[in-house]
Formats: structure tokens, C-alpha cells, sequence
């Protein structure tokens, strides 16, 4: 199998989590899982959503926003939108093909 530049490998759930978050507008970690939660209903722990912001922003699809808090807060780039984006129009398709398959399967289609 061919690996695309923007796949997001192993981490896909945390990290498409955090963009989605961040497409919205820039945010620190707390108003981050707190956001989380809120869209998807997915607890994360502080230490699982700081291994994904790190790894995020290793592969320059977030970055840390200067702020004179304590809280450090992070932003989505333009390639993180693109892989956002990448990222979405699969589980576009992906859905698509699941509501297909079931629904001819168990007689709904």
C-alpha cells in the first residue's frame, strides 16, 4: 500500500480530532479537550492530546501561537487544513460506502 504525504497514520483519531478543534480558531490545550468532548464526545486525556499537538506540529500541520498566558495555545496551518480536508473527504467516502453496504445487506437499500 502506497502511503500518501498527508495521511495521518496510526494517530488518525486523535489528530483528525484536534484539527477539526482548530479549524475553528485557535485554542489551548484545556479549551482544547474540553472542545473535544463537547463535538464528539471523546474524553482525552492531557497526555494523550500533547503527544498528538506534538507530533501535529512536527509535521507542520499546527504551530504554537506566541501568548503572554501561562496556557500555550496552537493554531491549524494551511497544510493541516489540506490534510484536514484529505482527511474528511475519506471518511466522506468511507461512510458513504458503510451506509451502502449495510443498507443493501440488511435489506435497506
Amino acid at each position: 500500500m502506497v502511503r500518501r504525504k498527508q495521511e495521518l497514520g496510526r494517530f488518525t483519531d486523535v489528530a483528525l480530532l484536534v484539527l477539526i478543534s482548530l479549524a475553528e480558531g485557535q485554542k489551548h490545550g484545556y479549551r482544547m479537550i474540553n472542545d473535544i468532548e463537547e463535538f464528539s464526545g471523546t474524553a482525552l486525556e492531557p497526555g494523550t492530546l500533547y503527544g498528538a499537538l506534538m507530533r501535529l506540529e512536527e509535521r507542520g500541520w499546527i504551530e504554537a501561537v506566541e501568548s503572554a498566558e501561562r496556557r500555550k495555545p496552537y493554531r491549524i496551518t494551511e497544510s493541516g487544513r489540506d490534510a484536514l480536508g484529505e482527511q474528511l473527504a475519506t471518511l466522506r467516502r468511507i461512510e458513504q460506502a458503510g451506509a451502502r453496504r449495510t443498507g443493501a445487506a440488511w435489506g435497506l437499500a
